[in-house]
């Protein structure tokens, strides 16, 4: 049986470029979301190794004690004081006795890295290396020079440059054979020293390329604003607020990270701000990270997710009122294929939207928005469009969505007037936008019907049952006749403009007010669909009786603009809308996780499941074969 692979954190390092951060915690502990750094890494590696953890301190070493002590690897962890600090080689030899064992893998402290690790150590052990050093290329921070069989020969040294040499990038993480140790002197030095006198004694020290894979050195206040960023993405999140962080009532745009043990008062206002542990805020902040006793500004680039950063670029849009090139940054993460960018002007910003040339909703964009407006649905301002490229300007609505903007303490009493404010909403787009659809030929021809609403089941059937669960209906002929049953009861309910995805991502907050975004797809179909939509919303749940008091508050919105609106009637719609939306956004998580490769909706599952079955319950069996399916998909989750 093999032996586990030993894992050692160098753990040691002063944080000098960190500082004032480092200050008050030593890079290990350096939070992201909630979790120490070494934490995250742990929990990538602990599944591939039973072995022993070593870690060596000198900086703020008993911090780290104390956190080890609280860690589910207390009982595994062993540690190695230096004084002074020993250097990446030096702290090897130091714990010589402890690596002697076997292979182990050294993950340094400060990287954020998204690597097949299983593939490194496979590697290392088949290969007969004596190193194995998980590297990429990058042509900035490359200085590990190698030879046609990616075997390191060298090392670049500073103000040596070797131009013609074929180099890579270390990432601080690789797994090494004890003989390495041999190659070490006593005392402080850096682990290439090791590399080389290997390499010349003719060992194998390999340089594996993992490139294309996400790896941030955590150095810097920026790159790490970028690592957190980078994390908050992969959550499809804007908002982060740890359940210590306490928080008034402020108003918060673009990212916000609130961290355990921050304050924040009421009235401060914050945008794109990471806020750390000790922290008091009070006051207007932009573009910072803020620590007890400082506030770091960064640019707009830096504070932005990685791949936000690397798909800014320069626009020229010369017929648009905004003259000279400008600096396009990358805003939104959700289902679509679209791009929007966020273009300054000033003291100003726009939102130029780009589709594929493709796009057959570009077209709908322009005219729906164009014909919303002047019925008073609240969109964004179209400022000026170029059917030929498929793009537009837009008015900027910023970056707080309803779903955003309920992650932190809000009233409750402010929240169902919000809601309320959606209600009036919903109430102008199926009555009065509905009442002018011969002015908007576009949308007049589009009609949620049976065809669709059967499409949404089939949806949800190959996309979420089969595709994301991996379940097979045991009847699919009596499934299918329900499903054909449910599209011609929901097809038989009187129609109107409907948005066809209601929910809260869509709606943007904007000086306390909500704005519709993502209409694109709106179609003619039942209201009770919209209303399914954002009160029984997967991403924000709403307690029964404030959903009630904003049900019946539509009711008398519609009865107000249509006196011969049934509000029982409309209230028998609602269920078989429910049914009808549920499957087709659990369909919808399906698609975008595995297909999109966007996991963080896979998240929303639990709560469109739920849903749904609550759902089921209140058909009381008039679907049984969905129900059974139902079932199994809970038992599956």
């Amino acid at each position: 049986m093999t032996e586990p692979v030993t894992i050692f954190i160098p753990a040691a390092g002063l944080g000098e470029r960190l500082r004032p951060i480092t200050n008050h915690l030593p890079k290990p502990l350096l939070p992201i979301l909630g979790k120490p750094l070494i934490e995250i890494i742990l929990e990538g590696l602990v599944p591939l190794s039973s072995g022993k953890i070593g870690m060596n301190l000198h900086y703020k070493g008993e911090m780290v004690r104390e956190w080890a002590g609280n860690s589910p690897y207390k009982e595994r962890i062993a540690f190695f004081p230096e004084d002074p600090v020993l250097g990446t080689g030096g702290a090897l030899k130091n714990a010589g006795a402890f690596l002697s064992g076997g292979p182990f893998l050294v993950h340094n402290s400060d990287i954020f890295l998204e690597i097949d690790f299983k593939r490194l150590i496979e590697t290392h052990r088949s290969s007969g290396n004596i190193a194995t050093l998980a590297c990429h290329r990058h042509p900035r921070l490359g200085n590990v020079v190698v030879d046609e069989k990616g075997c390191v020969i060298d090392v670049e040294k500073d103000g040596e440059p070797r131009p013609d040499a074929k180099k890579v990038a270390f990432t601080g993480v690789a797994v090494y054979s004890p003989d390495i140790l041999e190659y070490l002197p006593e005392g402080a030095s850096h682990v290439t020293v090791a590399w080389l006198c290997a390499a010349r004694a003719g060992h194998r020290v390999q340089a594996l390329d993992f490139s294309g894979c996400y790896w941030n050195d955590i150095g810097t206040p920026a790159t790490y604003a970028s690592a957190i960023l980078e994390a908050l993405s992969r959550e499809g999140e804007t908002v982060y607020r740890s359940p210590e962080a306490q928080c008034g009532s402020i108003e918060a745009r673009g990212y916000i990270v609130l961290e355990s043990g921050c304050r924040i008062e009421n009235g401060s206002r914050l945008r794109n701000c990471i806020v750390l542990s000790g922290a008091r805020v009070s006051g207007i902040y932009e573009n910072s990270v803020i620590g007890p006793d400082y506030a770091l500004r960064l640019s707009e680039t830096e504070m932005q997710p990685p791949l936000h950063a690397a798909e800014q670029k320069k626009v020229l849009l010369p017929d648009w009122d905004i003259h000279g090139e400008r600096d396009a940054v990358l805003v939104g993460f959700g289902g679509s294929d679209r791009h929007y960018f966020r273009v300054r002007n000033g003291e100003t910003s726009v939102i130029l939207m780009e589709c594929l040339p493709g796009d057959p909703d570009f077209e709908r964009h322009i005219e729906y928005t164009k014909f919303f407006a002047s019925h008073g649905v609240p969109v964004p301002n179209l400022l000026t469009a170029d059917g030929a490229h498929k793009r537009a300007l837009f008015e900027d609505l910023g970056d707080t969505s309803l779903y955003s903007y309920l992650k932190l303490p809000r009233e409750r009493g402010h929240i169902a007037d919000l809601y309320r404010k959606v209600m009036e909403i919903l109430a102008r787009l199926h009555t009065r936008a509905y009442g002018e659809i011969n002015r908007c030929p576009l949308l007049r021809e589009k009609i949620f019907d049976y065809d669709h609403l059967r499409w949404e089941t089939g949806y949800f059937l190959e996309r979420f049952v089969a595709g994301l669960m991996g379940i097979n209906p045991d009847d699919p002929r009596a499934l299918d006749n329900e499903f054909h049953r449910l599209a011609s009861l929901v097809d038989s309910f009187p129609k109107a403009v409907v948005h066809r995805d209601f929910q809260s991502q869509n709606i943007m907050v904007v000086g306390g007010l909500p704005r519709v975004i993502d209409y694109q797809g709106a179609r003619i179909g039942p209201p009770a669909y919209d209303l399914a939509s954002v009160l029984w919303d997967p991403y924000c749940r709403l307690e029964d009786p404030l959903r009630e008091a904003l049900l019946s508050y539509y009711i008398a919105l519609r009865k107000g603009e249509d006196r011969g609106f049934s509000g029982d009637g409309f209230r028998k719609t609602i269920l078989p809308c429910r049914l009808q939306r549920h499957m087709q956004a659990l369909g919808a998580y399906g698609f975008l996780s595995i297909i999109k490769n966007k996991r963080y909706f896979l998240k929303h599952v639990p709560e469109g499941l739920r849903l749904l079955k609550e759902d089921m319950a209140e058909s009381r069996g008039d679907f049984p074969a969905l129900s059974r399916v139902a079932l199994k998909l809970d038992l599956k989750s």
